[in-house]
């Protein structure tokens, strides 16, 4: 199976880099919803992630919870998650961080996309995060 196109409210696997680690690599494969794709002078893709995770928010505002419906569409697991807000990584598509969705399936890397109404909320905290000057960016260039 071919690489997905990158598009925004895509969830793929990815070896997410949270910005108190970014010194080193991501330790942990995860789902990450792609919440910006554009280019650059050269004509990469830049690709921006935020991550979901199973711990809950210690700032309830820096986290949107994923609702079980939307879960169960996606085929991610029953354990409640949350949309990170106000931390990204960005990255060169396709990246060494792109990641299968599951070792059962090496040759798919993503689950699906975010219904609209759910992924206009995650940009809407996103941008509500940066204009305060509180979103976190790790880089990930080679």
């Amino acid at each position: 199976m071919p690489l997905p196109t990158p598009a925004p409210g895509l969830v793929i696997g990815y070896s997410y880099l949270w910005h108190r680690e970014r010194q080193g690599e991501g330790r942990k494969d995860r789902p990450c919803a792609i919440v910006i794709v554009s280019a650059d002078a050269d004509g990469d893709r830049i690709v921006y992630v935020a991550p979901i995770t199973h711990s809950p928010p210690l700032d309830p505002d820096g986290a949107l919870e994923i609702p079980a419906r939307v879960k169960r569409h996606l085929g991610l697991d029953a354990e409640r998650s949350w949309i990170v807000t106000n931390e990204l990584n960005r990255f060169v598509w396709p990246g060494y961080g792109l990641r299968p969705v599951a070792r059962s399936t090496p040759d798919r890397f993503d689950w699906g996309f975010l219904p609209s109404e759910l992924f206009q909320e995650l940009k809407h905290r996103i941008v509500a995060h940066q204009k305060a000057k509180r979103l976190k960016l790790v880089a990930r260039e080679p």
